[in-house]
């Protein structure tokens, strides 16, 4: 997990909720119509974010390593080691942050 203070804090809360395998904590950082971005697919609003992190992220015990901030600012982008029972390998995270919520969070390789 990264303390970086370039971080937003609704970042960092995903990033903390990742760390503390925290489904709750995750689907609470986005924003009511946030969605999150896999690759395409868009899964948007809490219920389709849980559905999606049950499946794909926390479900799976996903875990971020080495995360560096590759692109300050907002949206952020985050470059990190994922690991876990799902996908594996690097990976980028872009967070699109509203106030003191992810509007969005968009992977990409």
């Amino acid at each position: 997990m990264s303390t970086d203070a370039t971080l937003p804090p609704a970042v960092q809360r995903v990033l903390t909720a990742i760390d503390e395998q925290d489904n709750d904590a995750f689907v609470a950082s986005f924003a009511t119509d946030g969605y999150v971005d896999d690759w395409g697919r868009q899964f948007r609003g809490p219920e389709r974010i849980r559905s999606w992190s049950d499946n794909e992220l926390i479900g799976k015990r996903a875990t971020f390593s080495d995360v560096r901030v590759s692109t300050p600012g907002n949206p952020v982008t985050i470059t990190t080691q994922v690991g876990g029972d799902g996908y594996n390998g690097p990976s980028h995270f872009t967070f699109d942050v509203q106030g003191d919520l992810v509007a969005s969070m968009t992977i990409t390789a």
